[in-house]
């Protein structure tokens, strides 16, 4: 039991349309590859589940980011996000922590996953850590408790900020910003200037604001992860 405790469970997204712009989207390379170094590195076990499960759509693809290389040619865990698990394979207890990588596609389809809240809300409640970055936060606004509360509810938290969606011009294409509706579930905000690295912890919710907070989140996740111990 001691060694599937040591497991980290990342989540990425099934969608790859972003809106009605006729672009593609999906899981943001970086903000996967950079804390999935960090963590690999001091020994955690990664596995990768989706809400559909299967292949998991990139965004983001730069292979002149050395970390990226390594990971998108690291043959194991290229075939896991080739390869995701769906939620109904997932058993909760095997993980000490959940993150939820970001990329577009989350807006659309974490936030309405009753899964994937059973399974974070359970990690959490077991003494495990809940953690995002960018717009991953999205799956953190209708995640309840078992109590009925809302997880971010008090919570000081961090997530793509609405003044970052709006220097993209997207904010009238994502359904919803991510920002602005942790705030309506009683979140407590914190954030950087656009495109600056922040990564915010309250107990064991860990949230990092973009990509360049990618590889301080992974950090972070592994220092609060020594202090982590899953019943």
């Amino acid at each position: 039991m001691a060694e599937q405790k040591e497991k980290i469970l990342f989540v990425l997204t099934s969608h790859n349309k972003l809106g009605d712009t006729g672009k593609e989207t999906g899981y943001h390379l970086s903000e996967v590859s950079h804390p999935w170094k960090v963590l690999h590195d001091a020994g955690y076990e990664i596995n990768f589940v989706s809400p559909k499960g299967g292949h998991a759509p990139v965004t983001a693809f730069d292979l002149d980011d050395e970390i990226n290389k390594e990971f998108w040619h690291n043959e194991k865990y290229r075939n896991r996000v080739e390869n995701t698990k769906k939620p109904s394979e997932i058993k909760p207890s095997d993980y000490k922590a959940i993150f939820f990588a970001g990329g577009h596609g989350t807006v659309w389809d974490f936030p309405e996953n009753k899964e994937l809240q059973k399974i974070a809300a359970t990690i959490y409640e077991s003494g495990g850590i809940v953690s995002s970055i960018c717009h991953g936060a999205a799956a953190l606004v209708n995640l309840k408790l078992s109590d009925g509360s809302y997880l971010v509810d008090g919570k000081d938290v961090n997530s793509f900020t609405d003044s970052e969606e709006k220097e993209q011009g997207l904010e009238d294409v994502v359904p919803f910003l991510v920002e602005s509706k942790l705030r309506e579930r009683g979140a407590k905000f914190h954030q950087a200037a656009n495109g600056e690295a922040k990564v915010v912890v309250d107990g064991r919710l860990i949230t990092g604001q973009n990509p360049a907070s990618a590889t301080p989140l992974g950090q972070t996740l592994k220092r609060e992860l020594k202090e982590v111990e899953v019943v």
